[in-house]
């Protein structure tokens, strides 16, 4: 389980342009859900994300992961536990590197390599089955660098990355937002099957408001660093599309937009 609790985030404090982002905020994700996060530009969703991450610092609060604050814990060793996709499929991979480069690092996490060869050959039967579980025939392309590959099937390789060790939370930020439709739609898929069937609990944001209508259990909507909706199981499987877009269009009257 994942507690943040009375979270204070302050941008450029004691400057003209201080920001208090979060202020008291708190939220408790349980066990084994999904959970899509919604909101306009600055309403806090990938800021939330960075927090829990580590890649930056909160002014007092606890991030409570599994009965322990990870508060004064470094990033790379919150990623121990944690997994994440990015927007930029080249962000947690190495382009240059083949598939198998890539996955063998992905395995490494956490671990120390030692004067041992960084390649495991007896890994690679293990790679080929979580790349056949895609669908896409990466399996048949280990030695392809990572950086051939189109945009989707680096989201799918990273999306296997991520995962590749046991970890407690996937964290998905706006992991289909540079993709076409079409393959945005098959990244969604696997992701979907991924958490259901690795047992996981995932934090998604995005801007689609379908893939946040229809993917996960509970569906978090932000605004100034305030959760303005939270909704989870039937009352998360009854919101609409239209539901969300009239939030989102009352916002924005309210804003002057």
């Amino acid at each position: 389980m994942l507690e943040l609790k009375n979270i204070t985030k302050i941008y450029n404090p004691g400057l003209v342009t201080e920001m208090c982002l979060f202020d008291d905020f708190n939220l408790t994700i349980e066990d084994g859900q999904f959970v899509s996060i919604v909101g306009s530009n600055g309403s806090g969703k990938t800021s939330l994300l960075n927090i829990i991450c580590g890649n930056i610092p909160i002014e007092q609060g606890e991030i409570i992961i599994n009965g322990k604050n990870i508060v004064k814990m470094p990033e790379h060793k919150r990623h121990n536990s944690i997994g994440r996709v990015y927007q930029n499929s080249s962000m947690g991979s190495c382009p240059n590197l083949t598939i198998l480069e890539n996955l063998s690092l992905a395995d490494h996490k956490g671990k120390t390599f030692g004067l041992s060869w960084a390649l495991n050959k007896s890994r690679i039967d293990y790679y080929k089955e979580q790349l056949s579980s895609l669908g896409l025939g990466l399996e048949d392309k280990l030695h392809v660098k990572l950086g051939a590959l189109s945009g989707g099937q680096r989201q799918a390789v990273s999306l296997i990355m991520s995962t590749l060790t046991p970890i407690d939370f996937l964290i998905l930020d706006e992991h289909t937002a540079a993709l076409d439709p079409k393959t945005a739609e098959t990244i969604m898929i696997l992701t979907d099957k991924i958490v259901r069937e690795k047992k996981l609990t995932a934090m998604m944001v995005t801007h689609n408001l379908r893939y946040a209508a229809e993917y996960g259990d509970r569906i978090l909507m932000m605004d100034k660093g305030n959760i303005i909706l939270d909704r989870s199981g039937k009352e998360k499987e009854s919101t609409s599309i239209d539901d969300l877009l009239n939030i989102f269009t009352k916002i924005s009257i309210e804003c002057g937009n």
